[in-house]
């Protein structure tokens, strides 16, 4: 399949996505600084996913820049991670919702790590299928800093079940803004 079709149906898949997200924040009780300081644990599940999206946008359009077609089993990949995050807006709001709450803090986690893992084997079936490619295997993709994050986030497993329930919450937001480091450094290395 050709990269130019199916980045623009991956765009316009994240920007709902991203829409019907930004549609389920509520607002406020009342014009307060109070009452929008009330709705904080919601404003930060929003920035995670959101940061969640764009980065893979981000990391997608990098990658589409080098590649011109793609094969049937990265396109399959794909479909299933579209399904995976179509999920994060329901488990954004359920967990900025229920904070102190062990399946919403897992389910968004699970979100996370499964959104993580699908991206990284799309991005290694185009580097695969693509072997001749030299701007793109120029890229080292496969550096070790890249599963720092997937490791912050067992850490927030770990903590949920074990002494702070709000665990996978706090590391994803960390493990979301080391994923968009991270992959700025490996790809300022390359």
């Amino acid at each position: 399949m050709e990269t130019n079709r199916f980045e623009t149906f991956f765009d316009a898949i994240i920007a709902i996505i991203i829409t019907v997200l930004v549609l389920k924040i509520p607002q406020p009780a009342s014009p307060t600084l109070g009452a929008v300081l009330e709705l904080q644990s919601i404003y930060i599940a929003y920035l995670i996913s959101f940061l969640i999206l764009y980065n893979i946008w981000y990391a997608n359009h990098n990658l589409f820049q080098l590649v011109d077609v793609i094969d049937n089993r990265a396109v399959w990949i794909y479909g299933i991670m579209t399904f995976v995050i179509s999920l994060l807006p329901y488990f954004t709001i359920w967990l900025a919702n229920n904070m102190y709450s062990i399946p919403a803090e897992t389910m968004f986690g699970l979100i996370f790590i499964i959104t993580h893992i699908l991206n990284t084997l799309a991005t290694r079936d185009i580097y695969n299928s693509n072997p001749y490619n030299k701007e793109l295997h120029a890229l080292n993709n496969d550096s070790y800093l890249l599963n720092i994050p997937s490791i912050v986030l067992v850490i927030g497993f770990i903590l949920t079940y074990t002494v702070y329930i709000p665990g996978i919450y706090v590391c994803c937001l960390i493990s979301i803004v080391m994923w968009i480091i991270l992959g700025r450094i490996v790809r300022e290395e390359s």
